[in-house]
């Protein structure tokens, strides 16, 4: 699978291995016309990119575009903090960012010792153990993921029920009535075959990803290849391939408010 634009990438502003050029002249080798920067947000505890280096990132991007004639832009994957949704992308980080992203992660400043203990410990124990999660667990995942999406404009949800667990249909709708993407991951095996079905009957619509953490894997779709030849999902409804580009939701919500 060809990718038009890869959004999500790593750099060594928080724990990928490359630099914003590097990442930039890789795409540019493989044909990509677009690629955004998206490292980990303010409040991932381990590494998580400093508000003090944006503005240097902000140059970065530039420098690289001007240089390779790949468009790339400033993103974040911003880290979900709570079941009310909050990330740590706020309002008024918007100006200085073109992609946002969000997803679970771990080692991140939580708002609540609620939010803690789930996201955080209760995921991590059904993980270890690959047991069946409780249906509270569910509820409480599933609400935070669908809060944030109604709550902010967030272009799309990253490895969604990697690491965690939640209804992922109900998400799906959420993000299709929203204007908000699935990523397909092509670092984590994030959704089974019957997940991605149900996904896939929602109607929401997908971009697919590399979540490059080293320059090599810029533009990777190997393992999303191998979960759409035992799912079919139909073509035109993954906005990143095939020559097109993802209409995306926080570049029009900034249009019209910023």
């Amino acid at each position: 699978m060809l990718l038009t634009g890869d959004y999500h990438t790593h750099t060594i502003y928080s724990h990928g291995k490359g630099t914003v050029m590097e990442n930039a002249l890789r795409a540019k080798e493989i044909g990509l016309k677009e690629i955004a920067i998206t490292d980990h947000g303010f409040e991932q505890m381990a590494f998580g990119i400093k508000r003090k280096k944006v503005p240097q990132l902000i140059e970065d991007c530039k420098k690289a575009t001007l240089e390779t004639g790949v468009k790339v832009y400033v993103g974040m994957e911003a880290n979900l903090c709570d079941e009310n949704g909050r990330t740590d992308m706020g309002v008024n980080d918007y100006k200085d960012f073109d992609i946002f992203l969000m997803g679970i992660h771990r080692f991140v400043k939580f708002t609540r010792f609620k939010d803690f203990w789930n996201m955080l410990v209760v995921n991590a124990l059904y993980t270890a153990f690959k047991k069946e999660a409780s249906k509270s667990l569910i509820r409480y995942n599933t609400r935070a993921y669908i809060n944030s999406i109604e709550k902010y404009p967030i272009d799309a949800v990253t490895h969604l029920n990697f690491l965690c667990f939640c209804d992922v249909a109900e998400v799906a709708k959420a993000a299709r009535d929203n204007g908000t993407y699935i990523e397909l991951n092509s670092k984590k095996v994030h959704l089974s075959d019957e997940q991605l079905e149900k996904v896939r009957d929602t109607g929401v619509r997908f971009i697919v990803d590399s979540d490059a953490h080293s320059v090599d894997r810029i533009g990777d779709t190997k393992l999303v290849d191998e979960l759409l030849s035992c799912v079919e999902v139909p073509r035109e409804r993954i906005d990143n391939i095939d020559g097109r580009f993802p209409d995306f939701r926080f570049r029009k919500f900034k249009m019209s408010v910023l």
